[in-house]
């Protein structure tokens, strides 16, 4: 998201055939950090000694930080710990990444990164601006607010219930156990279905937050809440094809997700558990057409949808002669292009991978999918692997594509 650098994010959102969702991705890097001074060591101090607290349930540790007269500060901050407490961390720890001060006052730039406990092999991170008093020779924390841009964490938002299933850990707030429970089984089904079909290396569990409303939800993506309506769920996460893949978090808009049926939510969680999967092997080239095709493919397979019934809005389109010239391009799938266009690209990458696993076989759709997100960037990467596992070029595919279109939904 935005830190102490710049960002840059891609958004993605579908609304068809009784299933919705949407794949949030975002990479980021900063910039070089200034050379530490003794301020930003004092402080970094404060924030070390506050972040082990946290893991040892230490909530006076954890007041500690705060400047004594900042009765506001410590009333939230205080309802802030107690709701974190039932959350399982395996760590936390902050990193000061500058600090810009004026006698006894600074301004802190911090990297918050943490982990849960048996779901995360790499941490989630979140960019906080912490503002400081120095009083009597130390210093205290006298606000605490995500940076520009940056989400708010769920534990901001009200008390965490916590429900675990075999396969996934679902954390809530203002939700009914029952209901978390409900998740929790669909989502326990999902990562069966998606590592069956998936033949990479992934964790195999997934973590799933749900909030209390679609505000609640547009914060923990530090978005508008506009941009989510009628979206049921969505993956966060770092796209990037080397190293060890960021923490993902599934994110369940419950107003749209409980107006879906069992086979909506089926397919919703699973198309968002593939992007879990295969995060890895998801980069900077991989075209959305890809990545959420497959997400599709996934979703879809084992439950018996034609693709008539699968992509509506694209049957409406070749059955009035509007055949499309072309695969979707990243454009299409913004939220800004309506609601027509969204599906109708949505549809059409799960055909291309439809089409690609009913002539060349599911192992080559996965060894496809993965040849593509493994390039360095976009250019040449889709022709490359297109030759190496299809045969073909692109513009051989799209014909082949275009004739699948027609033959299925004509």
């Amino acid at each position: 998201m935005a830190g102490h650098g710049q960002g840059r994010g891609r958004r993605r959102g579908r609304a068809a055939a009784g299933a919705l969702a949407v794949l949030l991705c975002a990479t980021a890097c900063s910039a070089p950090a200034a050379a530490p001074d003794a301020t930003t060591g004092e402080v970094q101090q404060v924030l070390d000694r506050r972040a082990a607290a946290v893991l040892k349930h230490d909530a006076s540790g954890y007041l500690a930080a705060l400047d004594p007269a900042a009765s506001a500060l410590r009333v939230s901050q205080g309802a802030e710990f107690t709701n974190l407490a039932q959350v399982p961390l395996a760590s936390w720890a902050y990193r000061v990444t500058g600090v810009d001060h004026k006698g006894p006052q600074a301004t802190a730039q911090v990297e918050l990164r943490y982990r849960i406990q048996g779901y995360d092999t790499a941490p989630v991170t979140a960019a906080r601006t912490l503002t400081l008093g120095r009083r009597g020779g130390t210093w205290y924390v006298t606000g605490d607010l995500p940076a520009r841009g940056a989400a708010q964490p769920l534990w901001q938002q009200g008390p965490v219930t916590v429900v675990r299933g075999a396969r996934s850990l679902i954390l809530g707030v203002g939700q009914d156990t029952a209901k978390l429970r409900g998740i929790a089984a669909a989502e326990d089904a999902a990562v069966p279905a998606v590592s069956a079909a998936w033949p990479g290396v992934w964790a195999r569990r997934v973590v799933v937050l749900v909030p209390a409303s679609l505000d609640g939800m547009a914060a923990l993506l530090g978005a508008p809440a506009a941009s989510y309506r009628g979206i049921a769920a969505v993956t966060t996460g770092e796209v990037g094809g080397a190293g060890a893949a960021p923490a993902d978090r599934v994110i369940v808009n419950p107003d749209a997700y409980a107006v879906l049926g069992d086979l909506g939510r089926r397919v919703v969680l699973a198309h968002e558990t593939t992007h879990v999967a295969t995060r890895a092997h998801t980069s900077p080239a991989t075209p959305l057409w890809l990545s959420e095709g497959y997400a599709d493919w996934i979703g879809y397979l084992d439950t018996g949808r034609t693709a008539p019934q699968a992509a509506p809005e694209l049957l409406k389109a070749v059955r009035a002669g509007d055949l499309p010239a072309d695969l979707p391009s990243d454009a299409d799938f913004g939220f800004d292009g309506g609601a027509d266009r969204l599906a109708k690209a949505y549809e059409s990458g799960w055909l291309a991978c439809r089409v690609i696993a009913a002539n060349w076989g599911e192992a080559a759709l996965a060894r496809f999918y993965t040849e593509v997100g493994d390039q360095p960037h976009r250019e040449g990467a889709l022709e490359k692997a297109m030759n190496d596992q299809l045969g073909l070029n692109p513009r051989e595919f799209t014909t082949r594509w275009r004739e699948y279109v027609r033959s299925q939904l004509a």
